[in-house]
């Protein structure tokens, strides 16, 4: 490590920036690594972001013995946070629930294959909620210990926001990355649906999940989307013209409150100096409906995939046990009228004559900042929407309220267009001041 290295703190550098230390010299994968087991060390027994974590040793020594491979690699050897519903065949993969104490799968998920093929390392298991729903697990929010971090991907943000591990990966079925990004202040992204292999990934509810990424920088998030993707990494480039973006305000979708209402007018009128059309969303009692159909659509479809845990009811939730309930109530005609529904809604929103080339909506990316307590996780509705839409979605940190708290807001593109929504992310990063 160089004498002007020597005076960074290592662990803040984003992927991207650490990679680039790498690479310059500065500094060496093993410098990296014991920089987030140092703050591992000081942080974890308060935070809790995992669930099961190799030792400083054991990964060294995994690092040690292909070392010319990690040095070759894109990613260096450096460490990645995996949620808790991923399969590992190394590390346990309990989800959160009593029901799967000690389960150990025989291969890894795809995504986590992926990333192990381009020189990252498995650090350990980030804490899910129970099957990536409501119940908490033990994880705090490192911005204020006495708050809940959201959830499900609780772990993935909160060792991001932490500096613990530079980038982690979650999912998401109604609010599970965007919502947990947004109160730990960190860039959260969600692909649209189908973007990614969700093999080996525990199922929730099959028209709503979506693999998700959490990093400190939006160029992180494109940098793992092309290790995913097998494809080059390409660089973003700009439109030569204004962006067009659609201001979707927290009131059209359900509660919000006065701080985020302030920042999501104040970053409204930021994009607009820096050149961007904002325009504003009508006809809003249509998200209302998405939060709606999204719940019915979750409901049906959670019973389904978890049957073999309902067989289990007493190592289960209350709150699980109840859309265990919805769902068997639910008539197969009412949830196709939610999928229907859905569609038309969809076809509206891109269709609409005042939203004709519109790049991205901006929309709250929760109604506020963190509640108190940790017997919650917070609301889900500000993703609802979006995510029954199938839609790519970022969070962009940044933005605190009068208290220093994480005021995360969201910019959702248009389905199979995530590399032209995170290029747009990229710039609006930018106006964050």
């Amino acid at each position: 490590m160089s004498d002007q290295t020597s005076k960074t703190d290592l662990k803040v550098q984003s992927l991207s920036q650490a990679l680039k230390l790498i690479a310059a010299g500065d500094c060496t994968a093993e410098d990296l690594i014991n920089a987030y087991y140092d703050q591992i060390e000081a942080r974890e027994m308060e935070v809790g972001a995992w669930q099961f974590l190799l030792s400083r040793e054991e990964y060294l020594q995994k690092y040690q013995q292909q070392k010319a491979f990690y040095q070759a690699s894109v990613l260096k050897g450096l460490p990645i946070g995996i949620k808790d519903i991923i399969d590992t065949c190394c590390m346990p993969t309990e989800m959160g629930s009593p029901i799967h104490q000690g389960r150990q799968p025989v291969d890894n998920a795809s995504c986590v294959n992926l990333l192990m093929q381009a020189g990252g390392i498995v650090l350990g298991k980030t804490v899910t909620t129970e099957f990536a729903y409501f119940k908490p697990g033990k994880t705090r929010n490192p911005k204020d210990l006495d708050r809940t971090p959201g959830g499900s991907s609780s772990g993935s943000a909160a060792a991001v926001a932490d500096f613990m591990v530079p980038v982690a990966v979650g999912s998401q079925t109604a609010a599970s990355v965007i919502r947990p990004a947004a109160y730990c202040g960190v860039v959260g992204y969600v692909g649209s649906r189908g973007e990614y292999s969700l093999r080996g990934a525990q199922p929730l509810a099959q028209s709503l999940d979506s693999l998700g990424l959490f990093a400190r920088r939006v160029d992180d998030i494109e940098l793992l989307r092309s290790i995913l993707l097998l494809q080059p990494l390409k660089p973003s480039v700009k439109p030569d013209r204004p962006y067009r973006i659609l201001v979707c305000q927290g009131s059209a979708v359900g509660e919000s409150d006065s701080a985020m209402n302030l920042a999501m007018q104040q970053f409204s009128d930021r994009l607009q100096q820096e050149g961007a059309e904002m325009v504003e969303m009508h006809s809003c009692d249509l998200m209302r409906r998405l939060v709606e159909h999204h719940r019915n659509i979750m409901a049906w479809e959670v019973v389904r995939n978890l049957s073999y845990e309902a067989e289990h009811p007493e190592q289960v939730s209350a709150a699980l046990l109840q859309l265990f309930e919805q769902g068997r109530e639910m008539t197969r005609e009412s949830y196709l009228e939610s999928l229907e529904a859905v569609a038309k809604i969809g076809r509206w929103l891109w269709s609409n004559p005042d939203h004709l080339g519109i790049d991205a909506i901006l929309a709250p990316a929760a109604p506020g900042v963190a509640p108190m307590g940790h017997e919650a996780t917070g609301q889900p509705h500000m993703s609802r929407p979006w995510q029954v839409l199938g839609l790519p979605v970022v969070t962009l940190p940044g933005i605190t309220d009068e208290q220093g708290l994480p005021l995360g807001l969201q910019l959702i593109g248009r389905a199979r267009e995530d590399d032209q929504l995170l290029a747009l992310s990229r710039w609006a990063e930018g106006c964050i001041v």
